[in-house]
């Protein structure tokens, strides 16, 4: 959970690297967030149903009403809002982490290629960090805080 808050305390911090731990432990509680709000989502849409099942005539059409165009959105919109909020510092993690396999930042758009850019970019993401000193600061894990 540390490196989870570490990503984030980090915002917008561009510069420097990432080790692989700091990286992939971010991401899975992100994940882990995502799941959350979506069970979330599905426990608050069930209370809809049962609403659903309570009313009677003219009032169930209602609620089928409102649940079919907003109670279904509303885990999607709690998910929507949530990785907006974390979208800079995912960023941030994901372009340290191209700087720690001694990257530029800028190889993060080789995501936007369909397939063939996210399986190089999760090779890269993968490779271990340079051992030595490089232009975008010292090794992560010796420098560990």
């Amino acid at each position: 959970m540390k490196w989870y808050w570490r990503g984030l305390r980090n915002y917008a911090n561009f510069e420097g690297r990432a080790r692989r731990k700091e990286y992939w432990l971010f991401h899975v509680f992100n994940g882990i967030i995502c799941f959350i709000l979506f069970i979330l989502s599905l426990m608050i849409v069930s209370l809809f149903i049962s609403g659903i099942m309570t009313a009677e005539g003219y009032e169930r059409y209602q609620v089928g009403y409102i649940i079919g165009y907003g109670g279904g959105f509303l885990g999607y919109i709690l998910i929507f809002i949530y990785q907006l909020a974390v979208l800079v510092p995912s960023l941030a993690v994901n372009v340290r982490r191209l700087h720690d396999t001694g990257r530029s930042g800028w190889w993060i758009l080789i995501g936007f290629l369909p397939i063939i850019g996210a399986v190089i970019l999760l090779i890269f993401y993968c490779q271990a960090g340079e051992a030595k000193e490089n232009q975008y600061g010292s090794n992560p894990k010796v420098n560990v805080s």
